[in-house]
């Protein structure tokens, strides 16, 4: 091929991230033990979450259906929302959300206490702007959080992946968390919670945030 004629390298452009957050230590240690101290309590007292989980077998227990205002009811879980809307809120900068004035605040918080076995199928949250959860137990064993490309649906033939590819060309990818490790993602990305394969409860606790 003629010099004139040779085909000149193209230039790549990163578009349309999908951005997640992640924290370590977020609160004392203390306030997490005491949070994991009241969440087992909770799967043991409240009779109205546990029929939920029967009834739609959940397992383990989560206070998703039953309590709603786990912030007035306990002062730990207010001290956790007030340092999750912090973190919420750096977030949604980075996100170069125009706020106009506004902020990320909780708008629901719940409880999740998975036994051995337990696993929480590929989901999203809606009606909400940010979600997210606060890993209190994390047993060895317990499984990661795994997020899935929300492009997927719209692929079609597009060829598999490379086993190796880099994280961020995967179609799922993985965060393995640690007690007082806080994720927070935007609510319309779908994740999934794989097979608690530890012989303790993975103990964490979730939530969704709404600009107000």
């Amino acid at each position: 091929m003629p010099k004139s004629e040779k085909a000149s390298a193209g230039s790549v452009h990163s578009l349309f991230a999908t951005r997640i957050y992640r924290a370590g230590t977020i609160v004392p240690v203390k306030l997490t033990n005491a949070i994991e101290a009241l969440a087992m309590s909770l799967a043991v007292d409240d009779s109205a979450g546990l029929r939920w989980c029967e009834k739609h077998g959940y397992p383990g227990y989560t206070s998703y259906a039953s309590l709603n205002d786990l912030g007035w009811r306990f002062p730990e879980f207010a001290r956790l929302t007030r340092a999750i809307e912090r973190h919420a809120l750096a977030f949604a900068r980075q996100l170069h959300w125009e706020l106009r004035g506004l902020k990320p605040r909780v708008d629901s918080l719940w409880v999740n206490v998975m036994p051995e076995g337990g696993a929480h199928s590929s989901h999203i949250h809606p009606n909400a702007v940010l979600s997210g959860t606060f890993y209190v137990a994390v047993p060895p064993g317990s499984g990661p959080i795994v997020y899935e490309d929300p492009r997927l649906g719209f692929m079609m033939a597009a060829p598999p992946k490379q086993a190796k590819a880099p994280r961020a060309f995967r179609t799922h990818v993985s965060f393995n968390p640690e007690p007082g490790t806080l994720m927070l993602w935007e609510s319309w990305l779908r994740h999934e919670v794989p097979l608690n394969r530890a012989e303790g409860h993975r103990i964490s606790v979730s939530f969704n945030c709404v600009l107000a």
